[in-house]
């Protein structure tokens, strides 16, 4: 089977078969259920890796037919250097993925595995859109009423002003046009909210994005990221990512007390059963999976990073993700957003 030749209708969407904790299993079942959703939706469907391993897996849920095998001979380790990855595993699923994107193949590449690798492997092949000088990882956050995009999540480790001036652009546009807010509320990642406080690449990107068309609304501090305050939240990938993992650990730590709590008594079982529903609710609005999928933004294609733990309920909402760039055009309102807003 080829992708080429269907309608312009059709959302080509490509997903690795190895990467990611549980994979190729989780990936399987995801697309299971991504394909009675999408049943009617226009969207083809993709899985790239090693056929001997994949094609008996295919077959037994039923998905020979209606997922196509694009074959890699090769695989990256989760904890395998990009440099290494890059050099010595050319026909990498990671590998093969991107490449069917920059092809024109494939319209959108969704993978669980490696995060460095990803990257390195996506904007060496890809590139960068015109005016984007560094991709970004873009992740979605739960918030009150709401969720909030933040970027960079752990790509970019000494962003200057300019980069953080494109970050809020390309987060403006994704939450515009994939989420469907109109203007986009952008707050900058600060010690505190006074415009004298930061460093000075802070303040001078504060400046550029007070400059632009962007709704700015100024600094913001970690705890705003959780309050319907803001729609992107802009810092540096390293301190994206180190607020990105304590928020995940803050996660766990409440669960494994509230589950303490509820073992510790008989009564506190009884009333456990009682608040059964609104603990469901609880857990389902502040679960990964709920939240899953985070953009590489600023590549010459779109290409989706996985959590590595996510179940295939997290996976399916990645691959969403991905549908939801492709049917945006994300990449042409980026270039044409940094054009009207940073030139």
């Amino acid at each position: 089977m080829s992708a080429h030749g269907e309608g312009s209708g059709v959302v080509r969407i490509l997903v690795d078969g190895h990467g990611g904790d549980d994979a190729p299993d989780i990936v399987i079942e995801a697309l299971k259920s991504i394909q009675a959703s999408y049943a009617d939706d226009g969207v083809r469907l993709g899985i790239v890796g090693i056929p001997d391993v994949l094609s008996p897996m295919l077959a037994s849920h039923g998905l020979k037919d209606g997922v196509e095998l694009v074959e890699a001979s090769q695989t990256i380790d989760m904890c395998e250097s990009p440099a290494v990855a890059i050099r010595a595993k050319k026909n990498s699923s990671i590998h093969v993925g991107a490449r069917s994107v920059h092809s024109g193949d494939w319209q959108a590449f969704v993978s669980a595995g490696n995060t460095g690798a990803l990257m390195a492997i996506s904007k060496v092949i890809l590139k960068t859109l015109p005016g984007i000088d560094r991709p970004a990882i873009a992740s979605m956050i739960p918030a009150i009423d709401g969720r909030t995009l933040m970027l960079d999540s752990g790509a970019n480790v000494d962003s200057h002003s300019d980069h953080l001036l494109q970050f809020a652009i390309m987060g403006t546009c994704y939450m515009r046009f994939a989420e469907g807010i109109e203007s986009p509320r952008v707050g900058l990642l600060n010690v505190g909210t006074e415009d004298i406080k930061g460093t000075d690449v802070i303040k001078v990107a504060a400046d550029k994005m007070r400059a632009s068309g962007i709704n700015f609304i100024g600094n913001v501090e970690g705890t705003d990221i959780f309050r319907d305050h803001v729609d992107v939240i802009v810092c540096d990938g390293f301190v994206g990512n180190v607020a990105l993992k304590t928020m995940e650990g803050v996660a766990n730590l409440i669960f494994h007390h509230l589950k303490q709590s509820i073992n510790s008594s008989s009564m506190a079982k009884a009333g456990m059963l009682m608040a059964k529903g609104a603990m469901r609710r609880f857990r389902d609005g502040i679960h990964p999976s709920r939240h899953n999928g985070a953009p590489l933004l600023g590549l010459n294609g779109i290409v989706v990073k996985s959590h590595g733990s996510a179940n295939a309920e997290g996976f399916a909402r990645a691959v969403e993700v991905a549908r939801r760039e492709v049917a945006a055009n994300m990449m042409d309102e980026i270039v044409r957003s940094v054009h009207e807003l940073a030139g």
